[in-house]
């Protein structure tokens, strides 16, 4: 039987992450974020009380071939009408969403016209908003919207959901009890990671999984972590749940700079380091998926993962 693989994120680095696994032979299964308000998802949320389909769409590309069905739910209007800046798989979303009246469903109907290979589901079956709280240089405010809080220029101090405690997709939950491993990251640390450690049904599965936990890190630090070492993003999960372990912590050989910080930090959540050229050539930021696909190969499907 293949290795069973729920991987847990939102936009370009749960679409890394999804676009590597779908490299080895595993079954993959993507929950994802649903608190974005940026964008064409924003907009649509401003006007339908929908779950954002923006990152449920990235999710589905990057497990769907290079197909002229995939290009066209790809493709992002142009010019300056109402259509401007609307993927057309935003709109198909929205479209089911409304139809059915269940996301899940409704990213189930899309995913067979891509012909997705594996599956994808959101984290929670209702939009959610997502606040924090910001220092900006000893000054402390309150900061409203993924997008808003992404863009932070202070320090992210604690973030929550709204609303509190939010429904799990059911789904979701049953697919973390099933799987062999989990993937956390890479990908907006307090955005796009540790929302899922947000939803209490969520944060109980992952805590409680028999699967073993991977805990991929950015190659560098975006607005909403600025200042904020590898080691402290490690560190960041155990905030949010208490009893989150890992069984392996991946990180760029060439970016994560002295590693004994974050070999350390890996050993408080149980886990241990592996540095590996994990880095796009020429990109700023971007993880390669052939070279991370090879890193998560040796820690998914290796017999010497723990030795």
């Amino acid at each position: 039987m293949r290795p069973r693989v729920v991987a847990f994120g939102g936009g370009t680095g749960l679409s890394a992450s999804l676009r590597a696994l779908r490299l080895l032979d595993v079954d993959v299964c993507a929950v994802v974020t649903v608190a974005d308000d940026g964008g064409s998802s924003g907009r649509l949320r401003s006007t339908r009380d929908l779950v954002p389909p923006g990152d449920l769409r990235k999710a589905m590309l990057a497990l769907s071939d290079d197909t002229s069905m995939a290009r066209v739910f790809g493709h992002r209007f142009d010019g300056s009408d109402e259509l401007s800046g609307h993927p057309v798989g935003n709109l198909v979303l929205a479209g089911l969403m409304e139809t059915l009246d269940d996301p899940v469903e409704a990213v189930a109907v899309a995913s067979r016209f891509l012909g997705v290979r594996g599956t994808v589901l959101p984290m929670s079956t209702v939009p959610l908003d997502i606040e924090g709280d910001i220092d900006h240089s000893g000054r402390s405010s309150t900061v409203r919207g993924q997008h808003n809080l992404g863009t932070s220029t202070g320090v992210v101090q604690h973030v929550r959901l709204k609303p509190d405690s939010p429904p799990a997709c059911d789904q979701a939950v049953k697919a973390i009890g099933e799987a062999d491993w989990l993937v956390f990251g890479p990908g907006s640390w307090y955005t796009s990671v540790i929302p899922h450690l947000l939803v209490p049904r969520l944060r109980e599965a992952i805590e409680t999984a028999e699967g073993k936990k991977v805990v991929v890190l950015n190659l560098v630090n975006d607005s909403e972590t600025d200042g904020l070492s590898l080691a402290e993003h490690l560190v960041a999960l155990r905030a949010y749940a208490s009893g989150f372990t890992a069984d392996v912590v991946v990180a760029d050989t060439h970016s994560t700079g002295e590693p004994e910080p974050v070999r350390r930090a890996a050993q408080s959540l149980g886990a241990r380091l592996l540095l590996a050229s994990v880095a796009k050539p020429g990109s700023s930021g971007r993880h390669d998926c052939e070279a991370l696909a090879a890193a998560l190969r040796e820690v998914v499907i290796s017999v010497e993962v723990g030795k």
